[in-house]
């Protein structure tokens, strides 16, 4: 009974964070925004509640401390067709070492299509066109220090290219995941992009000036450089409880709440649910960011596959659906493999 009141306890001060009157808004104030776009259809179909799962390789984006208890070897593709025509990729890859955790590798992209450059003086375009990328790699690592306990970390280095300007940097996060005493409950917690501020850099900023235009004979072609300003990464902590409310052979129903504290937006909550059948069919349902202001996420909905292979391989095939209000929707497939 003790447990059991300390769970509702937590849950009410998760909302109650969600909902508070006095919070101020800083969106828009940081860097490299891309590493905000979650991972995993798995996830998504969950409303981005997988804090306190993190079971499988997307763990790398969510909780790093998930690796710790991934048993086999996971790949995971995934390509979406994001928002405004923009492209997201990623890919992930996990590794355990017997006796000696876990570790994995990814890569993450985002691009979107060439674009006219367009000046005053030629607003239907002067002939270039121009781009903008962001790109993240980076090394993971999680274990159990205990039977219940887990740690995990990621080392990543994030570059944005915006035409022939370029910024880049090394960050990195760290998770943890406990499991309970209560059966099927647990507590997962993750500070991610922690690193320094981003500054963009390059040939475009350069200027030729003239110190002195007053008068003739000195060097009018001095060479400047335009200042660009600092801007953090989207330093995010949060917080999650997941619970299997049914776990039986052929039938298993898991429920789990996340609590996001990001420094560029008000704070919310996602949450979702999954149920599984025989292990092999999963049909998924969250909603992400309760309480945030001016969001324009909502509900979510997704399915999974899960088919063997051969021997302990299998290829799991995931799909989740995110409607973005007035931004329409968002459809994503994630192929995961294990080996």
């Amino acid at each position: 009974m003790t447990n059991l009141r300390s769970i509702t306890i937590t849950i009410i001060l998760l909302t109650c964070l969600a909902f508070s009157d006095d919070r101020l808004t800083n969106v828009g104030t940081t860097a490299a925004s891309f590493l905000e776009v979650g991972v995993g259809s798995r996830a998504i179909g969950m409303g981005g509640a997988f804090v306190g799962i993190a079971d499988d390789v997307s763990s790398i984006y969510w909780n790093p401390a998930g690796l710790g208890v991934i048993k086999s070897g996971e790949m995971v593709f995934e390509r979406v067709d994001w928002l405004a025509g923009i492209s997201f990729n990623y890919f992930g890859v996990a590794v355990p070492l017997t006796g000696y955790g876990t570790i994995g590798f990814f890569i993450n992209s985002m691009s979107m299509p060439k674009m006219k450059v367009r000046t005053v003086q030629y607003p239907d375009g002067t002939g270039e066109d121009f781009e903008a990328s962001s790109f993240a790699t980076g090394l993971s690592y999680g274990k159990n220090l205990t039977d219940k306990f887990s740690i995990g970390f990621n080392l990543k280095y994030i570059s944005e290219i915006l035409w022939h300007e370029k910024s880049s940097c090394f960050a990195f996060d760290v998770g943890t995941l406990y499991k309970t005493g209560i059966k099927g409950l647990r507590i997962g917690a993750a500070i991610t992009n922690y690193g320094p501020d981003m500054k963009l850099a390059g040939s475009d900023l350069v200027i030729y000036h003239d110190s002195d235009p007053l008068h003739d004979g000195n060097n009018d072609k001095i060479m400047g450089e335009l200042a660009t300003d600092n801007w953090p990464l989207p330093l995010n902590m949060q917080f999650g409880l997941a619970y299997d409310i049914l776990n039986t052979k052929g039938l298993r129903l898991t429920t789990a709440i996340d609590a996001f504290h990001p420094i560029n937006n008000t704070e919310s909550v996602n949450m979702g649910c999954e149920v599984a059948l025989l292990k092999m069919i999963f049909i998924r349902a969250g909603y992400k960011a309760l309480g945030q202001q001016d969001s324009e996420e909502g509900l979510t909905f997704g399915a999974g596959l899960n088919y063997k292979l051969f021997g302990q391989s299998n290829i799991k095939l995931d799909y989740a659906y995110t409607d973005f209000g007035r931004l329409e929707n968002t459809n994503r497939f994630t192929l995961r493999l294990n080996f």
